[in-house]
């Protein structure tokens, strides 16, 4: 069978429910290229009922304890759970750390819970290259819920707030998170934030300046103002508190309207970012384009010509069919 027939016939399966089709379709969203735009024209049809919840944080916070914990709690209620946990790309083999997965391997029991690893692959924003496109996947197999756990890399891991619809800022006390997050701007994307290990004597200190920060937020009328929530995930306590609080946000957002509005804002910028990967690709891939540059460049490296000049004469050159 050849390449194409093969995409054919996980697509079929995956229509079916397989597990190991939605796997290996994952696989060929992450190798990218018309392959996998063939599998999302496919899929994008069933798309767009998912809740999409963001857990973000430092590392060590404990993100992949509480996705556990939360994954329980929201399964008694009778979700189907896909998880994405995003793993930090080896600097040596370009090959995840896939310690996410073994500390979930017990969900994967559970013919409802669909969990997922993904390489960061040098991703600065916390996140793989194809975390969308695999929530998409995870929506159209059926998952009402999609959790969305970042790598935790400090102050570049905002891109989150463009992917869910409930972002989750995990934080612990002893390592004066409340102060990082206030300096890398998680304290403007979460929407709620989790106090982990509660049983530390620091926790509720922690947590009374965490809620006092937020309270000189300028929070517009009718607006989310974010909760805080102390919770323990080794000890598992306040995990419901933390559910319902997501639960909270969720009927906010639906009856102000307000879910539609951010799916069209993700879609948005989702197809502003194809069309500059898209060019980007066409530009690095064109023989007349990198003919110019060879030429041209050494004309600026002589002062002879500006960067400027140099881009005006390519986009003469190259045309938008």
């Amino acid at each position: 069978m050849n390449r194409r027939g093969d995409i054919g016939a996980l697509l079929e399966r995956f229509g079916r429910g397989e597990v190991a089709a939605a796997a290996r379709l994952i696989s060929v969203l992450e190798d990218g290229g018309d392959e996998a735009e063939r599998v999302l024209d496919a899929i994008f049809p069933g798309t767009g009922g998912a809740w999409r919840i963001g857990f973000t944080g430092p590392p060590g916070a404990g993100k992949s304890s509480l996705v556990h914990r939360v994954t329980g709690r929201m399964r008694a209620r009778g979700h189907r759970i896909g998880i994405i946990a995003v793993d930090p790309t080896s600097p040596f083999t370009g090959g995840a750390l896939l310690g996410d997965r073994i500390r979930m391997q017990s969900l994967s029991a559970d013919p409802e819970v669909f969990v997922r690893s993904l390489a960061s692959r040098g991703s600065l924003g916390g996140i793989s290259n194809c975390t969308d496109e695999t929530a998409d996947l995870l929506d159209a197999f059926g998952k009402d819920i999609v959790l969305i756990e970042t790598v935790g890399v400090g102050q570049s891991e905002l891109e989150i707030a463009e992917k869910a619809h409930t972002v989750v800022v995990v934080l612990v006390p002893e390592s004066g998170d409340g102060i990082q997050a206030m300096k890398a701007g998680l304290m403007e994307i979460g929407d709620v934030f989790v106090m982990n290990k509660a049983d530390h004597e620091q926790a509720v200190g922690a947590a009374a300046e965490l809620e006092e920060t937020l309270r000189l937020k300028d929070v517009p009328d009718g607006a989310w103002v974010p909760r805080v929530v102390l919770a323990s995930a080794r000890e598992d306590t306040g995990i419901e508190d933390l559910v319902a609080v997501m639960v909270e946000h969720r009927r906010h957002l639906e009856e102000r309207g307000l879910m539609e509005k951010m799916r069209r804002r993700i879609l948005r910028a989702r197809v502003r970012n194809a069309i500059m990967d898209r060019m980007e690709r066409r530009l690095r891939e064109s023989p007349s384009v990198r003919a110019v540059l060879e030429r041209r460049m050494e004309a600026v490296y002589r002062g002879e010509a500006s960067p400027y000049r140099v881009v005006r004469e390519l986009e003469e050159l190259v045309t938008i069919r």
